[in-house]
């Protein structure tokens, strides 16, 4: 593949879609992680109910309920991990032979497509993917250090370590839960990404799409409403 050749045959409205990619994907993914203190996202309100879960697990009988809930967290980190490794080696196959992509290509935005600029576009996607392969296998080796941390609580509140294993084991969760929810965000990126290979217009709209949904699931969502409802004893 000629990468000088591919790249010099992008236009700048190709630059100025695939900068509005990087940079819608980077911010949201900070205003997520870091809202103002007055809208929090759900992802936020989630970390303060992952602290309840785990001083509460400090009295709960019997615990094997909240090892349960552990254990389904770790399975959906391995499913989407899986789903990324598929979806590479898909991505693979096509960059040796991008020749029935360029036809389909062709057909759905009636422009021609080079073969060098659709294995860079496949490039872009496939790491995209490999980003958030590596922030699911991550989140399932944290998710795994808050087990045995969760192990470590004592069973008894009167234990000095009680609420500070709880507290430790939260900490992990919320960090193992931070990077599953990038893996899911670089997911969506990726699937605005094949939008690309329609032309820069597409990508631009699949973008800005991508945002927007993002944008209402944390900050204007159902879930959020329901997460923010306060106790009825406060």
């Amino acid at each position: 593949m000629n990468l000088q050749l591919g790249f010099a045959q992008f236009s700048q409205m190709d630059a100025v879609a695939a900068a509005l990619l990087v940079i819608g994907w980077i911010g949201i993914g900070y205003l997520v992680d870091k809202p103002s203190i007055n809208r929090p996202s759900v992802s936020n309100l989630m970390a303060e109910y992952r602290r309840d879960w785990l001083r509460n697990h400090v009295t709960r009988e019997p615990r094997v309920f909240d090892a349960i809930f552990l254990t389904n967290m770790r399975h959906g980190t391995t499913f989407f991990a899986s789903g990324c490794m598929l979806a590479i080696g898909g991505v693979i196959a096509l960059v040796g032979n991008v020749d029935p992509l360029r036809g389909v290509a062709e057909d759905l935005s009636l422009q021609s497509a080079a073969p060098a600029v659709l294995e860079i576009k496949l490039l872009v996607l496939m790491l995209l993917l490999a980003k958030a392969f590596f922030n699911f296998v991550w989140a399932h080796r944290v998710f795994g250090y808050a087990s045995v941390l969760m192990g470590a609580i004592p069973n008894r509140d009167v234990s000095p370590l009680a609420y500070h294993r709880a507290d430790q084991s939260a900490d992990l969760n919320i960090l193992a839960a931070r990077s599953f929810n990038r893996g899911l965000r670089t997911i969506y990126f990726a699937l605005a990404t094949l939008m690309w290979l329609l032309g820069p217009l597409a990508l631009i709209a699949a973008t800005l799409a991508t945002l927007f949904i993002v944008w209402r699931r944390e900050f204007a969502s159902h879930s959020r409403k329901v997460l923010l409802q306060k106790d009825p004893d406060a």
